[in-house]
């Protein structure tokens, strides 16, 4: 029996083709036991005749307490390797727990988050995986009250009290800048990102502490807030690089900005820049008067370049693996109290953030 144009076939359509009733087809499909070869032969055939699908989502959503076996990640921007190794290792968990991923970006924009939240909760997913922008997260209790769990990654929500999975952004940033200084250095550039993301301000405060502790004050000059890209990053280092005091080193506080400086560094902006690359993408630091580099997050090739990059080491793959063990914990009826997971960092020396100031 041919269907209409862009008409999905159903059930009945299954049951009329094969001269038998829907709940015959239904036990068919659900591999029941009961039903003559015949018959399932016939289903089977209409099946196949029809092209019909089976929509598991409103099957198991008609079965009372069924979830969709759907889950949503919400992050700030794919494009960011940190991110794209967390949602890896996400799907990979859901996938050993029988469930699909839905993956959504925010750009750190509040209204967009908003957006893909509501579109991910629209289609009942069982739980949330969040990267959560500023602002308050109450708006998410009414889903939370029925029964949408929810875990943060990376940062806190605010309003909104749920497990966490973060690192000691703070003290990580305070020992890379403590390891630039411990090499003499005294010009140190802060590169952030926006300030009101939750990382970067204790990220920025663990700059700021660094220095205090040893007596040098922050050169306005040499902070630079609200690097969205890899591309703005290296404009704002090539400006530094050239200026009248230009920084002897640089923090990085994320993995897109320390690409940038590297990017800057490459093309010169230090004086002694190499122009060479791995071949992969992966720039080179040269030689010369090129300033040292320490980065918050790693980067593919880090450890392939002419001058590896020191960086400050967390690891993704780790939080993504922890805050998807916390949900599929809450989903299976975990009611403990919530709680903050913190993870661990370790700064790396592999050469850029161990060059001395020249003199």
């Amino acid at each position: 029996m041919a269907q209409g144009p862009g008409r999905r076939p159903t059930m009945r359509d299954v049951a009329r083709e094969a001269g038998v009733s829907p709940m015959t087809v239904s036990r068919v499909l659900s591999g029941e036991p009961g039903v003559s070869a015949e018959k399932a032969a016939s289903v089977e055939r209409a099946v196949r005749r029809l092209g019909y699908r089976r929509n598991d989502l409103a099957r198991m959503l008609r079965r009372k307490g069924a979830g969709s076996r759907t889950i949503g990640l919400v992050v700030d921007d794919l494009a960011n390797p940190f991110y794209a190794l967390m949602a890896r290792s996400v799907e990979d968990a859901a996938y050993r727990q029988g469930y699909v991923v839905l993956v959504g970006s925010t750009n750190d924009d509040r209204r967009r988050e908003r957006e893909v939240i509501a579109a991910f909760c629209s289609r009942q997913v069982d739980g949330l995986i969040l990267v959560p922008t500023c602002g308050s997260h109450g708006f998410l209790r009414p889903w939370t009250e029925t029964g949408t769990r929810v875990v943060c990654l990376d940062r806190p929500a605010r309003g909104l009290d749920v497990d966490t999975v973060t690192v000691d952004n703070r003290a990580a940033a305070r020992g890379a800048v403590d390891h630039l200084l411990d090499h003499g250095h005294r010009r140190i550039a802060y590169l952030g990102d926006r300030l009101d993301i939750w990382t970067q301000r204790e990220r920025h405060l663990g700059y700021r502490e660094a220095l205090a502790a040893r007596g040098v004050e922050a050169v306005p000059g040499l902070l630079c807030h609200g690097l969205r890209s890899r591309a703005e990053a290296a404009s704002a280092v090539a400006a530094m690089l050239a200026s009248d005091s230009p920084p002897t080193a640089l923090f990085a506080t994320n993995g897109l900005i320390s690409a940038g400086a590297l990017d800057a560094v490459r093309a010169g902006g230090g004086g002694g820049g190499s122009d060479r690359s791995d071949g992969g993408g992966a720039t080179a630091l040269g030689e010369g008067d090129d300033p040292a580099i320490v980065g918050f997050d790693d980067l593919p090739f880090a450890d392939r370049l002419d001058q590896p990059l020191t960086v400050v080491n967390q690891d993704p793959a780790a939080m993504g693996g922890t805050g998807a063990a916390l949900l599929f914990a809450r989903i299976e009826g975990d009611r403990s109290a919530p709680r903050s997971v913190v993870l661990l960092t370790r700064l790396i020396p592999r050469g850029s953030g161990e060059r001395p100031p020249l003199a």
